[in-house]
């Protein structure tokens, strides 16, 4: 590929280059680029958010570039302020390293084993000295730390900053200078610290790092960023048939940007799909499925993505039920129990208003049928098919309390 091709495909996806002239100049050398992605280890599982930038990582990868997987095991226990309205509470080392195993794990199913480099920032933070630390504060003033939107807004409101928070992006930035990163890949909300870790390399006599940031991805309500605490996120270990379910939930207006995020279609790829929607030649239920079918093979080979895709198709266009269901067994008094109890009791919501809720909405069915009478009661000795959502089935055998 030319530079200029690779530019091209560099370019797909992302949000902004710091700066693209200075990313051309480095392909047109032909030497590899030194490529750095940090993720603090905060949760123990990823979802499709955070694939959007380890999909760039693997982009990169096939372009020929050095890829750096930072596990920010330090960082971590401080905890990145980046989009935060509080500081965060600080996880302890054993839960940092706890998550950091599972990281590894899922990433190599995008990532290519043998051309990643996976470190952890503990290796050289852990080894500064206090003395260090403070001659690092001294490359950045307090000023200019609260030019950032997320502190500002805090100081406005009269919300606390930590001492700490203010050193995390100086220490983000000392990781770019320790690899000697020649770009370093973030979401959006990541700008300021990608920009002090080029600012600060300067200081350090190396060439500043290209900034190449990604948009955050909205979840599957399509308003807000993807997130497990909004329960609308797709995580990339949950079964198949879930992960397909829940992508072909997704608004028909995110389709495109989840394409060109989260498959690895071309730029002129993307023209065409964007071009046939339209017009009307490509339908959005069969694109959405075919992008459902996609994301669910990364994750879950080809084999399964097919079954899954069978499988939503039996319960949502022919309105079948699933091949298969969890069997609960409930135990009941006599005179019955209500749907807002039972659907509590066996799980399959979180609380008897969120039932009440669900079933004044329309979402939840009894033996195929929509429920709407939050009062009604089910009698003891009888099995029932209970679905709540689009998604979520269970078989329930209402037993007599002994």
């Amino acid at each position: 590929m030319t530079p200029k091709e690779q530019l091209e495909i560099i370019r797909q996806g992302t949000e902004e280059i710091i700066s693209e002239e200075q990313l051309l100049l480095k392909l047109e050398s032909g030497k590899p680029l030194r490529v750095k992605a940090g993720f603090d280890p905060t949760a123990p599982d990823l979802h499709l958010g955070h694939t959007v930038l380890i999909r760039k990582l693997r982009q990169l990868q096939r372009l020929g570039h050095k890829v750096f997987f930072l596990i920010g095991d330090f960082t971590g226990m401080i905890g990145d302020p980046s989009g935060r309205s509080q500081t965060r509470p600080p996880l302890s080392r054993n839960q940092v390293l706890q998550n950091s195993h599972t990281y590894q794990e899922q990433i190599f199913k995008l990532l290519e084993p043998a051309k990643t480099e996976v470190m952890f920032n503990s290796d050289w933070l852990d080894a500064l000295a206090p003395q260090d630390i403070i001659r690092l504060c001294g490359h950045y003033t307090l000023a200019r730390m609260l030019e950032r939107n997320d502190f500002s807004q805090r100081l406005r409101t009269g919300q606390p900053i930590g001492i700490h928070e203010l050193i995390y992006p100086l220490l983000q930035a000392y990781d770019s200078i320790y690899l000697k990163a020649d770009m370093e890949i973030g979401g959006t909300d990541q700008k300021f610290n990608l920009l002090v870790g080029r600012e600060l390399q300067r200081d350090y006599a190396q060439p500043p790092q290209i900034i190449l940031t990604l948009p955050l991805l909205e979840g599957t309500d399509g308003k807000q960023k993807m997130s497990k605490s909004l329960s609308n996120y797709v995580g990339i270990t949950e079964p198949a048939k879930v992960m397909f379910a829940k992508i072909m939930s997704i608004p028909d207006d995110l389709m495109l940007k989840y394409y060109k995020l989260l498959t690895d279609i071309s730029p002129r790829q993307a023209r065409e799909l964007e071009g046939d929607l339209a017009s009307g030649s490509k339908h959005p239920r069969e694109a959405k499925a075919e992008l459902a079918r996609r994301i669910v093979a990364d994750f879950n080979g080809w084999e399964a993505a097919k079954q899954a895709a069978a499988e939503f198709d039996r319960i949502h266009k022919r309105r079948e039920l699933p091949k298969e269901m969890p069997y609960i067994q409930l135990s009941s008094p006599g005179g019955g129990i209500s749907l807002v109890a039972l659907l509590n009791q066996t799980g399959l919501v979180g609380s008897n208003s969120q039932a009440r809720r669900l079933i004044q909405q329309g979402g939840v069915y009894l033996n195929q049928t929509t429920v709407r009478d939050i009062n009604i009661k089910l009698t003891v000795g009888r099995e029932y098919i209970v679905q709540v959502g689009r998604r979520i089935f269970a078989r329930v055998r209402l037993n007599v309390e002994q």
